[in-house]
């Protein structure tokens, strides 16, 4: 396994003070980089490790932040917080554009080579950088088939890829309908992948926190899952060195 290195960056987003996790990989030079947003109840150590996975396969990556450093236990709290910023697409953008900016300003990031992956609310995040314009790569979710506003999907630069559970029943088949709709409208170069049987958030593990009707781990899809991530990205950002 190749040494990495991590440490915890703060940045203003939001009115928060918001501290991200970045992994570096071996090597001093410049590589491709990633931005991995979290789901709704914030950066925990589950996506921290992911940043870690992807620095041990050569890229800069960034777990970005959503709360100021919280993670919510309580599903209602994070409701409150969570449903908000989702309805604001120029909120999650400002967001994600605290968190490239400080992605960006790593010495160790190629900027002409950015990624952006997310679960849930971190991956709405990073389909509205993209609907914003930003210069990406590559976008990955999970469990974030958010719709944009009319038209603005166009400016879309990069493949994107999109995972879900059948039987999720936050992203139902007709919001599943829509996604793909604007996605195919705008000409993207997209991907829909339903991994039968899963429900909402199947991809994290089981956390110490009250159950969520239609939430539940599906460990096979998990895996499966973060192989199509890896796979966006060794496709369409490389490490070469």
């Amino acid at each position: 396994m190749t040494t990495i290195t991590t440490r915890t960056v703060t940045y203003p987003a939001d009115g928060l003070t918001m501290k991200g996790h970045l992994a570096l990989p071996a090597g001093a030079g410049r590589r491709p980089a990633v931005l991995i947003g979290p789901e709704g109840p914030g950066l925990n150590d589950f996506q921290r490790r992911r940043a870690d996975a992807l620095a041990e396969l050569g890229y800069v990556a960034l777990a970005f932040d959503l709360h100021g450093g919280r993670w919510f236990t309580d599903p209602q709290e994070m409701l409150a917080r969570v449903t908000p910023l989702l309805a604001d697409p120029d909120r999650l953008r400002d967001i994600g554009h605290a968190a490239l900016d400080v992605l960006r300003a790593e010495p160790r990031t190629d900027p002409d080579r950015i990624g952006a992956i997310g679960y849930g609310t971190g991956g709405a995040v990073a389909l509205e950088l993209g609907r914003d314009g930003v210069d990406l790569r590559a976008i990955g979710t999970v469990n974030a088939l958010t719709t944009g506003r009319p038209g603005e999907a166009a400016r879309i630069r990069c493949p994107v890829w999109a995972g879900v559970g059948s039987e999720d029943p936050i992203m139902p088949p007709a919001q599943r309908d829509a996604f793909a709709a604007e996605m195919q409208a705008a000409g993207v170069d997209w991907r829909l992948v339903v991994y039968g049987g899963a429900l909402h958030a199947f991809h994290h593990p089981p956390v110490d926190q009250a159950v969520v009707p239609g939430v539940d781990h599906h460990p096979q899809h998990a895996q499966r899952a973060w192989r199509d991530i890896v796979d966006l990205l060794t496709e369409c950002l490389p490490v070469t060195e």
